[in-house]
């Protein structure tokens, strides 16, 4: 059995408690993962604050140097990160393959964080008085990160702040947490010095741990917006800059003019991807029209039925099993919720068995029809295979639904008529927007972040956003008097004008 330890200066030890991590592809246990507690936070902390200093002296071009050397060492890994994430998560290789690479582009960002780390100057902002600015690093930050994308995230979060010159410790989720691990460990052979980024793993005890520690600085996290909203608020309350990203349900709005073949295949990616464990898949789908409605629905059907459904080292599957008992469990009763509110059940993805992996955390594809707005199973994040057709009866109808949704995160709309699509991306009132692009996560020189229940706080992931999360700005005002001391260059404050 393989056992998962901290990755923290001065080994283990800590907690004698442990976790079960599964393999979703047969529900068998394959590993433990060690649960820590305050006291091994603190010796994580304290690793950290002793090294911070001399990484924060160290120069931006040669801590990019670092960025470029864990760049390619991932790369060389690619295949052994893929598949390892895999097993554990479920996903199917090919997706998680995708989860490093989206990583990766961040840590390719922050290869140039020579160039986005300089500050602004003003020469003769007043008698021989010039302003200057730079950016700090905080010191010590944390990332909360969640089980569906174990890789990816997790360098969203760590990349910018050590390029930037922070210290790092990493709580994955327990259920996935080998990935991160070794994310940890090739950090180490880029040249990274030891304590600036550490792994600990944990529970809620470890969480509380993190937001009630004194020398913690920023708290980065993505989970579910409950969470995110008990981290924005307990992480706040103890003086942290935190941002704490949440839920979803994503809305694809249908126009008319669409191309449906094109929206079918977006959408049998979109919302069944990764078993639609995916804060960005797009679960529900808003045909404008009943005659746009019923041709969609016509199409979407064979499309599901077409799905394959295997464990995560099928080349040939499109998605594999979701990540655990409970949440297979939970998903399945989400769909008998939404046909008990009186959706109608087109294709139903319960009790679906995989030969010679019946013990399997495998859930179908699901596809609902004439969901409406004020069912739970609506309102509410399934995160799994189940896909709903909200009908609206025109362009109106259609903005409003994402617009007042308690979730903000991304929205899409397929047409081909440009100020359709214009007017639809200035009004909707949701933080991402795609134009016939089905999950509109930026690239990584962008920013990602949603709305509403969906994020907490004003500051997003990855992108000069996320440079500034990691960062505090000083502002430095300097004279240099040419007088003899006599007092006759008396400082002078600048003013407007």
């Amino acid at each position: 059995m393989r056992q998962i330890d901290h990755h923290i200066v001065g080994g283990a030890g800590g907690s004698a408690r442990q976790s079960d991590i599964f393999d979703p592809n047969n529900g068998g246990v394959q590993a433990r993962v060690a649960l820590g507690d305050a006291a091994l936070l603190d010796r994580a902390v304290a690793a950290a604050k002793e090294a911070q200093p001399a990484w924060a002296a160290v120069n931006p071009q040669r801590r990019a140097r670092v960025m470029f050397d864990y760049k390619r060492i991932v790369e060389a890994h690619l295949g052994e990160l893929a598949e390892l994430l895999a097993s554990e998560h479920g996903k199917v290789v090919a997706d998680a393959r995708g989860d490093v690479q989206r990583g990766l582009d961040v840590i390719e960002f922050c290869c140039g964080i020579p160039h986005v780390l300089k500050g602004e100057y003003t020469q003769g902002a007043g008698p021989g008085i010039d302003v200057y600015s730079m950016r700090q690093p905080i010191g010590i930050g944390v990332g909360i990160t969640p089980f569906n994308f174990p890789a990816m995230i997790p360098m969203w979060m760590f990349g910018p702040a050590i390029a930037t010159g922070n210290a790092f410790i990493l709580k994955p989720s327990e259920r996935d947490p080998s990935v991160p691990v070794r994310l940890g460990e090739l950090m180490l052979e880029a040249g990274l010095p030891e304590g600036i980024l550490q792994v600990v793993h944990g529970d809620k005890e470890m969480v509380d741990a993190i937001l009630d520690h004194p020398d913690i600085g920023a708290v980065s996290f993505v989970g579910s917006s409950d969470i995110a909203h008990y981290v924005y608020n307990r992480g706040v309350a103890n003086g942290k800059r935190v941002q704490a990203m949440g839920g979803a349900k994503n809305h694809g709005i249908v126009m008319p003019d669409a191309d449906l073949d094109q929206v079918v295949n977006d959408l049998t990616g979109a919302a069944f991807g990764s078993a639609g464990e995916r804060c960005m898949a797009l679960p529900v789908v808003v045909p404008v029209g009943e005659d746009t409605a019923n041709r969609l629905r016509a199409k979407l059907i064979p499309a599901i039925e077409a799905l394959r459904i295997g464990v995560s080292t099928d080349a040939e599957a499109h998605y594999g099993p979701v990540v655990s008992q409970a949440h297979k469990e939970k998903v399945e009763g989400w769909i008998q919720k939404c046909a008990d509110e009186g959706a109608e059940l087109v294709v139903d993805g319960r009790g679906f068995t995989l030969q010679g992996h019946e013990k399997g955390f495998f859930v179908g594809p699901t596809l609902f029809d004439h969901v409406t707005p004020d069912m739970e199973s609506y309102k509410e994040e399934i995160f799994g295979p189940v896909l709903q057709i909200v009908r609206a009866a025109d362009f109106e109808a259609a903005l409003e639904l994402p617009s007042k949704h308690q979730y903000g995160n991304g929205v899409a709309i397929f047409t081909r008529n440009g100020h359709a699509a214009r007017e639809f991306a200035a009004r909707v009132n949701v933080g991402m927007v795609g134009i016939n692009v089905p999950i509109p996560v930026p690239v990584a020189y962008h920013t990602f972040g949603g709305w509403k229940r969906s994020a907490f706080g004003d500051t997003n992931q990855h992108g000069m956003e996320g440079v500034k999360f990691w960062t505090k700005v000083k502002t430095v005002t300097a004279r240099w008097p040419d007088g003899g001391g006599d007092g006759s260059n008396a400082f002078v404050i600048p003013t407007m004008g």
